[in-house]
């Protein structure tokens, strides 16, 4: 029997995606994480209005989708972020710097004028390699 293409990933805990998307999809070695919005376990949106404990949750829900892939945070090899204020991004980069320490994945920042979600400020998409 022929081996599926790709493998659809689920965040262990995480509230099932809003719509038609999986969590994250891994194709070979390769992982590629949908854009994720600041959700708490309920579905609602974390500190709106508040750029860095957005930020914080993303990066908790990221690290859970990609220990289910079998990576880390130190896989990731490419990033977007999409936030609606680029003045934000000082506080964006205080997390990832937390977060990634000496890893520095490909990054794109773009400001957009709205999210998916209201009261969200950040979202956030991510590209890793399992390695081996």
């Amino acid at each position: 029997m022929k081996q599926p293409s790709h493998i659809q990933i689920s965040g262990e805990g995480l509230p099932a995606p809003r719509g038609h998307f999986s969590h994250a999809v891994r194709a070979g070695n390769t992982v590629y994480v949908s854009g994720l919005l600041p959700f708490d376990d309920t579905g609602a949106v974390v500190a709106p209005g508040q750029i860095g404990p957005q930020t914080e949750r993303i990066f908790e829900i990221l690290t859970c989708i990609l220990r289910s892939a079998g990576a880390g945070c130190a896989d990731v090899v490419q990033m977007t972020s999409f936030v609606t204020d680029i003045g934000q991004r000082a506080h964006v980069n205080e997390i990832r710097a937390r977060v990634f320490g000496t890893t520095k994945p490909a990054s794109t920042l773009v400001e957009v004028s709205a999210l998916a979600a209201a009261g969200a400020l950040i979202e956030i998409d991510a590209i890793a390699v399992i390695p081996g």
